[in-house]
């Protein structure tokens, strides 16, 4: 039987350790969904992500496990477990993991996140 155009047949969802300090697991990012992409990250207690922006991807975060706090443009904001944080593309960002527990928020990407769009923005890594 022939698969349906509209079927994205499942794989192996294995999580990975990015330069950003944090881990991704991704759910949807592939060429059939260019409009959207979906991951979890999850980030050690005490750790910062990485400073970076999205050229042309708005990232929405839904936050599911822990607290943290998150700067968007400069600007510094606590968040808990229920947040959702609409990051606009370009905007400089990173979190901080604040608790005792590993913090894990969905990344909804859109357009879907591709590597390209990735800018580190960390002093000494353009």
């Amino acid at each position: 039987m022939i698969s349906p155009s509209w079927l994205v047949s499942a794989t192996e969802n294995s999580e990975f350790f990015t330069d950003e300090r944090c881990y991704i697991t991704e759910l949807l990012n592939c060429d059939e969904s260019p409009d959207v992409s979906l991951a979890i990250a999850r980030v050690k207690p005490g750790v910062t992500t990485q400073l970076h922006s999205l050229t042309g991807v708005t990232e929405s975060y839904v936050l599911i496990r822990g607290t943290g706090v998150v700067e968007v443009e400069s600007q510094q904001c606590s968040v808990k477990t229920g947040d959702k944080v609409i990051i606009p593309a370009g905007a400089p960002q990173r979190i901080t993991n604040d608790g005792e527990v590993d913090l894990e928020f969905y990344c909804v990407c859109t357009p879907r996140f591709e590597l390209d769009c990735y800018v580190n923005l960390e002093s000494g890594c353009q």
